[in-house]
């Protein structure tokens, strides 16, 4: 498969929101980055409309159009009969002389293709009696039963789908005609590069309206009206069965199902044998073609979309002419998805190294995109998925780690909401303030134990307050106390460091220093006296020794 969906790297958050929203799971994390994996793929387009990053993009075929054009052979378009959703009120004469202004021959709907591929169904069922008929119109169904439930392969309508059988009819017509579809389905680049040799090239809306953006050609809004565009209906949920209606076999359950998800329901009951004698027209978008991830991202209106094509379709067949049954044959046979069930041993394994010891851990929440963690473990086996993408085993992890440093660090921590209620509090805090259970304060306002004042001061602030020594006379305690806001969380952290050993030491040392100045001056004073005494004997003077003595009481001092 060619890379239509691409991944700009960059971009890539590690959301996860691609692989919650991709319906089978055929996406690949490594290295915090979301690849694609090709072979499991079916170019639903999901993970393009649901990326808040714009981090997946649909590979632009604009340039292969302008060569086609360029090469002189008449270029015909083929419009997507969802046209009429996506360019409000412009109908096919508009839009084919704005294509015809970027260098087209002519532009023509795909809902005469419709007709064609509609015919041939009815002609399954009345002549080959077939027990259960799945319409081929939408290549990303194709895709989901070729890779994910090749048993419904039978019951697979072997039959082209409109663009293919419109571009057959355009080439047949018009010798050396190339041509082009346009319209809302990724999945449509891939059957067109399949089914080489048919349809030329494929653009989006989105290419044709950055095109003609750049040409300045402007889109008049003017609704042609056609009684024979009963086709038309072709894009929305039982649009196929709309334009049936004439040829219904009674015996005979017709059923439209939209949404890869209902697809795969269906898919899974056909494969039990739940279901017979069923026509059943699947689309993997939901809402049919008007809800096709480029429409969808950019123009989502389901009820005002189906309502427009509702309003331009008509109530009979394009009058054209029925090829041969085998003109409109497309094989479409098992694509091998190349990755098989691990070991039970293998999956154990992988759970327990997503903290998934015991079934009560596996919590099956899918923030990680999968539907079970047993799902994810098997993703993690086949290097689709990380054992980090587990939201509940980072968080415990975080949780586990954090508690561990709060609560085996000899600080006091309590952590206040706004409203200065403690909502968090370490061993050491409790331990420091003699308080028995985290429960007798939890909620609880802080003027309870601590004064509220300096807390009061930060948040009114907003600057923290580091190391302010704070005696703690209710507990007779000594504590350098930090308060810093949380602007984040609404929130303020208390650190307490006990210093009360510290400034009990100060304090004895200071006495010491005291008792030994003391004595240091009564030393001094009876020294004097002996001094003088002698001096007066001797006839010398005691100044020496005073100054001796003095400098020994000042060195004291200062200790």
């Amino acid at each position: 498969m060619a890379e239509f969906l691409k991944l700009k790297k960059s971009n890539c958050k590690n959301c996860y929101k691609c692989i919650r929203h991709c319906p089978v799971k055929s996406i690949r994390f490594s290295g915090n980055q979301a690849h694609i994996v090709g072979n499991e793929c079916i170019l639903c387009g999901q993970c393009f409309v649901v990326c808040p990053q714009n981090a997946k993009e649909i590979a632009d075929q604009t340039e292969r159009v302008k060569v086609l054009i360029e090469s002189g052979a008449p270029v015909i378009a083929s419009i997507a009969p969802s046209f009429i959703a996506n360019y409000d009120g412009v109908g096919i004469e508009q839009l084919r002389k704005a294509l015809k202004a970027l260098g087209f021959a002519d532009a023509e709907e795909t809902a005469i293709g419709a007709t064609i591929v509609k015919r041939e169904y009815e002609r399954l069922l009345s002549e080959e009696k077939m027990d259960i008929l799945i319409s081929s119109c939408c290549h990303s169904v194709n895709l989901l039963i070729q890779k994910h439930h090749p048993a419904c392969l039978p019951f697979l309508a072997d039959v082209a789908s409109p663009m293919m059988a419109h571009c057959t009819d355009i080439k047949k017509r018009i010798p050396n005609a190339k041509t082009v579809f346009i319209g809302p389905c990724v999945a449509k680049k891939d059957e067109a590069d399949y089914y080489s040799g048919i349809t030329d090239a494929v653009l989006t809306y989105e290419e044709l309206t950055a095109w003609l953006k750049r040409e300045n050609i402007e889109l008049t809004q003017s609704c042609d009206k056609d009684n024979n565009t009963l086709a038309r209906f072709f894009p929305t949920t039982g649009g196929i069965l709309k334009t049936m209606t004439e040829n219904m076999l009674p015996d005979y359950t017709y059923i439209a199902i939209d949404g890869v998800e209902n697809c795969i329901a269906a898919l899974k009951d056909i494969e039990e044998g739940k279901l017979h004698k069923c026509f059943i027209e699947m689309s993997a978008c939901t809402g049919s073609c008007i809800g096709g991830p480029v429409m969808e991202k950019y123009h989502r209106s389901p009820l005002r979309d189906y309502k427009a094509v509702s309003d331009y379709a008509g109530t009979k067949d394009f009058d054209v002419a029925q090829p041969d049954a085998n003109e409109l044959r497309k094989r479409i046979e098992f694509i091998d998805r190349k990755l098989q069930m691990p070991a039970e041993s293998e999956i154990r394994e992988a759970l327990i190294k997503m903290g998934k010891v015991k079934p009560s851990d596996e919590l099956n929440c899918g923030s990680c995109g999968y539907n079970t963690c047993r799902e994810k473990a098997i993703a993690i086996i086949h290097g689709k998925a990380e054992v980090s993408m587990c939201l509940p085993f980072l968080k415990d992890k975080a949780e586990n780690f954090s508690d561990n440093i709060i609560n085996n660090t000899p600080n006091g921590i309590v952590v206040l909401n706004e409203n200065y209620e403690v909502q968090q509090i370490n061993t050491a805090a409790l331990k420091l303030m003699n308080i028995r259970r985290e429960s007798d304060v939890m909620g609880e306002p802080i003027i309870r134990i601590l004064d509220p004042k300096p807390f009061m001061d930060v948040q009114r602030t907003g600057r923290s307050i580091k190391d302010n020594r704070v005696y703690l006379a209710e507990y007779d305690r000594y504590v350098e106390q930090t308060i810093v806001p949380d602007k984040d969380y609404h929130a303020l952290i208390c650190i307490m460091r006990d210093v009360t050993d510290e400034v009990q030491q100060k304090y004895k040392k200071e006495e010491i220093s005291s008792q030994t100045v003391e004595i240091a001056d009564k030393v001094v004073e009876k020294q004097m006296r002996i001094v003088q005494e002698i001096a007066s004997l001797l006839g010398e003077t005691a100044a020496e020794t005073k100054i001796a003595l003095t400098k020994l009481k000042e060195s004291i001092n200062n200790e």
